[in-house]
């Protein structure tokens, strides 16, 4: 027995002076990940690209001894930021230090993200701003005329809500797999109006006859516009976080006006109707009518109603861009909504068999294994639109599509044919804003496409790798204004400035049906989703509807004008690289004018005080129509009541934007407008205007101070604008832009001048 114990003795006196050196040698390359930021200006000339110094950089700071492990190159940046991600060693790094050409460097951490990741891309937080001002849209009651919903959905979940409040009348109607219990105090009220569709087809067959939703577009904008928090919301593996509403205490009605047998103007007006007899704060509407005047668009109409009694109505502008005069729901008393691009990008990751590194665009929805896989570049089928070519094609192989024309016929074409994963060369915007990659494939922009043909043209036995859902934030610049946006100016009424705002509008995730598909793999297999990701002004339209229901709760005595301004003069006209925002549907690039985004992005926090606001009454806007040349009855078909008069017709509305027209008619105009402006911040306050002219124009305000003694007072003033006619039909557009002398607030107006466009 002695024996036996001190052997062990002796095996544990080993083991522990072992592990002492062990421990002695593992501390000295213990490594972690970080992220190095570096000086691109000094990258040396004998330097290709950013990737091979990046590399180098790493290469010099290997250890001699082979028997350590070596620090490793994670990803090089060149968009996002000028350096790389690395597994590095402390003292690896203090190495690193020492170099001229380090910036900075911190260590990599997990991050958790939230969907939809527009409300932190609109600074929307819980410390501070409109969030805790309107705790969260408490009791705001949202209505939305839409497909209807699916209520089922974990975003109409009523965790953590008041009971519903007692002013509300609405009612929760059963029908076809609808019953009354699906109500509650998130989703408030359901309602479907479907009368139009069956006077026009009496044969017609409703198939969901119910307010449930079985297009997903209800579903989709409602609980944008309200949803409640849900942990664990993802597309496919993209944007995974948690998703919510802009206004995620805001109580949730719907009205479902559209089927899949018919979208009519009569079941529209119905459940608009019925949403302002119900008591809603808020209408939000992602649909309109093209080529109608005021007074026979049923949204124009009832929205005048909803004016008239404090109802703020959000619109949609339309998918019809990027032309000028495309837009729809120009109404002068709504809020119109254009699309803009967020700060987060769906990512697949390249990895040649050589260890570069390129980081492209994908929305494959799997995590397909395109592992090690042998590179093929070959003329007879790198357009890869053809199946019968990519029948010759290696099976069990990645090919380069080099062809830039058609990507989305590539796509079909890859997903048709038995090859394991491609890759696309090309920047397509509509891809890169629409989604939908069913192949498993990755893009990469054309300066990228180099790197991979001059790898496989010189390695007979090339290989790569692609991994898929990953997503990126902070990609810069965004937002731009979304190539399919409708631009104004308005057919309704082009003498108001529309659209009013951008949001985002391009690959938003939200709520979902689960029995329709949502993205698909080749051209046979279907997938379905409770959350998906999608496009247009439907999107961007209830983040504003959202934006206005917050400020109804942190101000309910505004009206509804008073809010539109408040999200008007706050919004912001840079992104986030802070030069202007870009328009995505114009070549080059260039700057995106007022008519394609409004005043710029939304931005609630702002909002939330505006420091001063252009308020208008329901006569004003029968002035306005008094001033269109619109027969008595007309007015009448929108006004609904002979209180209104027409004594003093006018077309300048109290608007907080302005927009000239020219034609080629005339060479040189002068057009004054006249302004009334509401002190709403705290007292008393003066403002200085700032005035950037639009190209070709001289603008003069008049006077150029206000001053305020306290809050609500109202002060005056007029605008003039000297402009002359393109030839070439340019908009050219600038600002003004009242500075309080405090710096606490500055009032920004967008100023177009653009020519006119008839139908």
């Amino acid at each position: 027995m002695g024996f036996v114990k001190g052997v062990s003795y002796l095996f544990l006196l080993v083991l522990a002076l072992l592990l002492l050196v062990f421990h002695a040698n593992s501390s000295s390359v213990e490594r972690s990940s970080y992220i190095v930021h570096m000086d691109k200006s000094h990258i040396p000339k004998t330097f290709s690209n950013h990737h091979d110094w990046y590399s180098s950089v790493m290469d010099s700071l290997k250890s001699v001894n082979t028997a350590l492990s070596s620090p490793s190159l994670i990803y090089s940046y060149d968009n996002v930021a000028h350096g790389f991600s690395a597994v590095l060693s402390q003292e690896e790094l203090e190495t690193l230090k020492n170099s001229p050409s380090f910036i900075s460097a911190y260590a990599d951490k997990t991050v958790t993200l939230d969907t939809t990741h527009t409300l932190e891309f609109l600074s929307l937080n819980t410390a501070t701003g409109l969030w805790p001002a309107s705790n969260y849209g408490e009791d705001v009651i949202v209505g939305v005329i839409d497909t209807g919903v699916w209520p089922e959905s974990d975003s109409y979940k009523d965790d953590g809500m008041s009971s519903v409040p007692a002013r509300w009348k609405g009612e929760c109607e059963v029908g076809q797999e609808f019953n009354s219990s699906l109500c509650n105090s998130k989703l408030i009220g359901a309602r479907y109006f479907n009368k139009g569709i069956l006077a026009a087809n009496p044969r017609a067959n409703i198939s969901m006859n119910s307010t449930r939703d079985t297009l997903g577009h209800g579903t989709h904008t409602s609980s944008t516009v309200a949803g409640n928090y849900v942990n664990g919301a993802s597309f496919f593996g993209y944007a995974k976080g948690t998703a919510r509403g802009v206004a995620p205490r805001a109580r949730v009605a719907m009205y479902k006006v559209i089927f899949d047998e018919g979208r009519y103007a009569s079941d529209v007006l119905a459940g608009m109707d019925q949403a302002v007899a119900d008591g809603v704060d808020i209408i939000s509407i992602s649909m309109g009518f093209d080529g109608v005047p005021l007074y026979e668009d049923p949204i124009a109409i009832a929205s005048f109603a909803a004016m008239e009694k404090g109802v703020v109505v959000s619109s949609s502008a339309g998918n019809a861009g990027p032309s000028l005069g495309t837009l729809h729901n120009g109404i002068p008393w709504v809020l119109t909504v254009a699309a803009g691009t967020i700060d987060r990008s769906f990512a697949g990751t390249l990895t040649l068999g050589n260890g570069q590194t390129i980081i492209g665009w994908t929305l494959f929805p799997a995590n397909a294994f395109v592992q090690n896989l042998p590179l093929v570049y070959n003329k007879t089928f790198s357009a890869c639109n053809s199946t019968r070519l990519l029948a010759k094609a290696p099976v069990n192989a990645i090919i380069l599509c080099d062809r830039t024309e058609f990507v989305s016929d590539q796509i079909d074409a890859i997903g048709d044919s038995k090859v394991r994963g491609a890759i696309f060369v090309s920047e397509d915007s509509q891809l890169l804003e629409l989604g939908g990659m069913s192949c498993p494939a990755v893009m990469i922009r054309p300066k990228d496409a180099p790197t991979v043909i001059n790898y496989v043209t010189a390695d007979k036995k090339a290989s790569a790798s692609i991994k898929f859902q990953q997503t990126i934030l902070g990609t810069k610049p965004a937002p731009a204004a979304a190539f399919y946006t409708s631009r104004g100016p308005s057919p309704s009424y082009p003498g108001i400035l529309k659209p009013d705002v951008m949001a985002p509008g391009s690959l938003v995730l939200a709520a979902w049906i689960p029995n329709d598909f949502a993205a698909q793999i080749g051209s046979n297999v279907l997938l379905s989703t409770e959350f998906n990701m999608i496009s247009g002004t439907s999107m961007s339209c209830p983040h504003a509807s959202g934006v206005a229901a917050l400020l109804k709760g942190a101000h309910p005595e505004w009206s509804a004008a008073a809010i539109r301004s408040a999200m008007v003069t706050t919004a912001n006209p840079l992104d986030n690289t802070q030069n202007p925002i870009q328009d995505n549907g114009l070549s080059n690039f260039t700057f995106a004018s007022p008519l394609a985004m409004g005043a710029g992005q939304v931005d609630p926090n702002r909002a939330l005080d505006p420091g001063l606001i252009y308020d208008s009454t329901p006569q004003d806007y029968v002035d306005l129509l008094c001033s269109m040349n619109y027969t008595p009855k007309q007015i009448l078909v929108i006004t609904r009541s002979n209180s209104y008069n027409c004594s003093n017709p006018n077309s300048d509305l109290n608007y907080p934007s302005f927009i000239v027209l020219y034609n080629n008619k005339t060479t040189s105009y002068v057009e004054k407008f006249h302004r009334i402006v509401t002190n709403v911040g705290d007292g008393a306050a003066t403002y200085k205007a700032r005035v950037s002219a639009p190209m070709g124009s001289v603008v003069t305000v008049s006077p150029e101070t206000l001053v305020f003694e306290k809050i609500y007072e109202k002060q005056s003033y007029s605008l003039t604008i000297k402009y002359a006619n393109d030839d070439e039909q340019n908009v050219s557009f600038g600002a003004l832009v009242w500075v309080e002398e405090s710096g606490m607030h500055t009032v920004r107006s967008p100023i177009a001048v653009s020519p006119f466009v008839s139908d």
